[in-house]
């Protein structure tokens, strides 16, 4: 009986306690509900509003950064390989010979042959048309893209330099690209041949091209430009570092399998 009484008075003392906090409680909020009654009523729907939007606003901004687009592009000239490593990347599968595409190829694959057991994640990959006629499709995929790969063949680099340096100054220069500073892959392709040139000779001779159509073309009018941006820094030699996204060089064989680099680096850009 005597511990219960006990804590009967440790209670009783601690009533006491907060009863100043309850008073001085009591008070803050009849003081907040006559604030609250000299606002005019406009004026305090319109704060509530100014609330809810915010809060509905910072809440989108959360969602749409967690949303991250898993989409990786394969482009470049016809004939540099592209289908033969969109296979490749899908399923392993070899494809002899030149595969011609009239239409975009779409897969959603799992990277599988990662080396270092990271965990795998779905990639939608989106094998565009080499062919100058149909490169337009590429701007239909551009906004939803985490990465480009650009392929380049390494045997036949040489004659289709200038073709190809062309094609990518243009992905280079495009708004959806730069403003989204999407990360671009110069993949040469066809690297198991004896032949085949290195991606860094590739690397320096798509540099100078790209060097001389930056000079050639800031001479055109501004309305005859059909580029949004322009590339490099003024009175110095163009090199990719320069660019306002990251431009990478790696090499690859669709018809050998050896697509190691290419799914690093599609990993990199797709990873949580």
């Amino acid at each position: 009986m005597e511990g219960l009484e006990q804590w009967k008075d440790q209670l009783e003392q601690l009533k006491s306690q907060l009863e100043p906090w309850k008073n001085q409680l009591e008070k803050c909020l009849h003081e907040a509900i006559e604030y609250l009654n000299q606002i005019p009523p406009v004026q305090l729907y319109a704060a509530i509003a100014v609330l809810l939007i915010s809060t509905l606003l910072l809440l989108s901004i959360r969602l749409f950064k967690r949303a991250k687009s898993n989409t990786i592009i394969l482009t470049g000239l016809s004939g540099s390989g592209k289908t033969v490593l969109f296979y490749q990347l899908r399923d392993g599968s070899v494809h002899q010979g030149t595969i011609t595409s009239m239409e975009p190829n779409e897969s959603t694959i799992v990277l599988n042959s990662d080396s270092n057991k990271r965990k795998s994640k779905p990639v939608h990959i989106v094998d565009i048309p080499g062919h100058s006629r149909l490169r337009p499709k590429l701007d239909e995929f551009l906004p939803r893209a985490a990465g480009i790969v650009f392929v380049v063949d390494s045997l036949e680099f040489l004659p289709n330099c200038r073709l190809a340096s062309e094609y990518l100054y243009d992905i280079l220069t495009k708004a959806s690209v730069v403003k989204k500073k999407i990360p671009v892959l110069i993949c040469c392709n066809k690297n198991d041949k004896v032949t085949a040139h290195t991606k860094e000779f590739i690397r320096k001779q798509m540099e100078k091209e790209i060097d001389k159509l930056r000079a050639s073309r800031s001479a055109i009018t501004a309305a005859d430009i059909s580029n949004d941006f322009t590339l490099g820094v003024p009175e110095e030699p163009f090199t990719f570092s320069q660019c306002r996204n990251k431009v990478t060089v790696a090499e690859s064989s669709g018809l050998t399998g050896e697509v190691g680099q290419v799914e690093q680096f599609i990993w990199e850009c797709v990873k949580p």
